[in-house]
């Protein structure tokens, strides 16, 4: 049975054929997301109930509305750690954090509204890897001090300051039971964790152990039950400035987080997502979970692959998993209290590491060296700066080696035929030609585009050639090039100007359409003599031979002029 019924047809993806493995996955994605919304709760301090709101919240309305069938959303390690930096900015009134996460989620909607989900896989590699890497390092680092049985400062820096101290007043029996947390999560046999999740064996064991010999350990604390109280808006001016930049933060990182897991859970469904209506429900989701107290969340990698791996294939399943969190919420709320502290560090720590990028750091003696940099860069801003610097730096940094890269290849494209020359593309006449005039033509050959990234070295390149001076014609060959742009344009123009300041003659030939346009609109053709320009190469080098001095038969002037 499809969902040909017009009420539910605009679901991306919605059948009902697939029934039982979509309940039987939400309730699988349902078990992993519990311990983990917990966690992501207590770690954006504003305690355990608002992840168990996000979790709820996103995970039901990104399902509905979204555009990836079998993927399950909630808070993650990356938009925790973001929402624990706003919560952080807001402190003295946490009210605008939320209007934040309700911004970023109208941001993440206005993304796929305006088709800008397909750009996101522009953003190169590097950055991603150094981006999540950074996230993770984060996670870790401010997990020490529960695992320790001891308070977190709210500040990475100021963590890594404290390290000593930590190490020194530590709690052994928190130690303990986090090291049983890990090890469970860790060490739980594959036959084990296909029945029941390790993160939730995990929680259940330590939480007991914890309980019954550790009594006196930190623990969650209160936790509401029932459903959450709506929270209106509230803005002010000397903050929006503020508020703005940490949604358009949420925003983006959201997009990234939920658009790559988007493509994991692609490959295991051998489907194609819609990204644009992704955001779009990723975008409503939040804004849903920032009315009602939720922190913020995007496609989750852990749960989606839960739910594919135990049958979910439709939305079906990410709002079924919402909905078995309502219930646990409440029902279960009381029990979620008697959770340690060092219990939820423990499975954060096992979030931290799957969050870095191992297979780059593995990969970083043998990667090139520009891909390293961009990497380790924008890691080091995360960690030690903040998330949107570190992407921003990381993309600049990136697209200007990039732009380098291709400029080096510009100029090697770039050719300076002078005489005889067995590795030019030139027919034996052309060759012929030029040798005849070696001491008097000079052409310049471009095989690729011509951009601002080498514009200028070309000018310089020319200037640079011995006795260039004394050459009579210059012949400009641009017959392989498909596209030029303004700044090439202009730097075309400056070699106009420096070959009429040594009072040599220019030859255009073969300009593309394009290439033409760009030319003729920045008013660089306008100065070209008449019947300087050639469509035919053989043509424009013989007018070049004559009116260079050239006596011998063949190097003649064409009868006609392609202008």
């Amino acid at each position: 049975m499809t969902a040909n019924h017009p009420a539910l047809s605009w679901i991306h993806g919605l059948h009902f054929n697939n029934l039982r493995g979509d309940l039987y996955g939400g309730l699988v994605a349902a078990v992993v997301a519990l311990p983990l919304a917990l966690a992501f709760g207590v770690t954006s301090g504003l305690g355990a109930i608002a992840g168990l709101y996000g979790a709820i919240f996103v995970g039901f309305f990104a399902a509905l509305f979204g555009g990836t069938p079998a993927q399950a959303s909630g808070p993650t390690g990356p938009m925790t750690v973001v929402m624990a930096g706003i919560i952080l900015k807001f402190s003295d009134e946490p009210a605008l954090a939320f209007t934040a996460v309700i911004l970023g989620g109208g941001f993440q909607m206005l993304f796929g509204l305006l088709g800008f989900g397909r750009y996101i896989t522009l953003v190169p590699y590097p950055v991603i890897s150094g981006f999540m890497s950074g996230i993770g390092g984060i996670i870790l680092i401010l997990q020490v001090a529960p695992f320790l049985g001891l308070e977190a400062e709210h500040k990475v820096v100021a963590n890594l300051m404290a390290m000593p101290e930590y190490l020194a007043s530590f709690s052994l029996p928190a130690v303990l039971i986090g090291s049983l947390t890990l090890g469970i999560v860790y060490l739980t046999p594959a036959s084990i964790g296909k029945r029941l999740p390790p993160v939730l064996l995990a929680l259940i064991v330590g939480t007991v152990v914890a309980n019954y010999f550790f009594p006196s350990l930190p623990l969650i604390g209160e936790v509401p039950a029932g459903f959450p109280v709506p929270i209106w808006p509230t803005m002010h001016t000397n903050a929006l400035l503020l508020m703005v930049e940490s949604a358009l933060v949420l925003a983006l990182l959201g997009t990234i987080d939920s658009l790559l897991t988007s493509l994991v859970c692609d490959n295991m469904t051998r489907t194609q997502h819609d990204s644009n209506r992704e955001l779009i429900g990723q975008g409503i989701g939040n804004m849903v979970a920032g009315f009602f107290g939720g922190i913020p969340g995007a496609g989750a990698t852990m749960r989606s692959v839960a739910n594919i791996r135990t049958g979910g294939r439709t939305p079906l399943s990410g709002m079924f998993m919402a909905v078995v969190l309502l219930g646990t919420l409440l029902g279960l709320g009381p029990l979620a209290e008697k959770i340690p502290l060092a219990v939820l560090a423990g499975l954060l720590i096992k979030v931290g590491f799957d969050i870095i990028d191992w297979r780059m750091l593995k990969h970083l003696v043998q990667a090139p060296r520009t891909e390293v940099l961009v990497m380790v860069v924008v890691l080091l801003v995360t960690v030690l700066v903040d998330l949107i610097t570190a992407v921003g730096i990381g993309v600049v940094l990136a697209s200007v080696m990039f732009v380098k890269r291709m400029a080096d290849l510009e100029l090697d494209s770039l050719k300076i035929i002078t005489g005889s020359d067995p590795e030019a593309p030139l027919s034996l006449e052309e060759q012929r030609i030029l040798e005849r005039n070696k001491d008097r033509l000079v052409m310049i050959h471009v095989n690729g585009p011509m951009s601002f990234g080498s514009a200028k070295d070309m000018v310089r390149r020319l200037e640079s050639l011995k006795g260039f001076k004394t050459f009579s014609s210059v012949v400009l060959d641009l017959t392989s090039v498909p596209t030029i742009d303004g700044t090439a344009a202009l730097a075309i123009e400056d070699m106009l100007v420096m070959v009429k300041s040594h009072h040599q003659h220019l030859f255009f030939v073969g300009m593309r359409p394009a290439v033409a346009r760009i030319l003729t609109g920045l008013g660089v053709l306008d100065q070209v003599q008449p019947g300087h320009r050639y469509a035919i190469r053989l043509d424009a080098l013989r007018h070049a031979a004559h009116v260079s001095g050239s006596t011998h038969p063949f190097d003649v002037p064409p009868t006609e002029v392609a202008s």
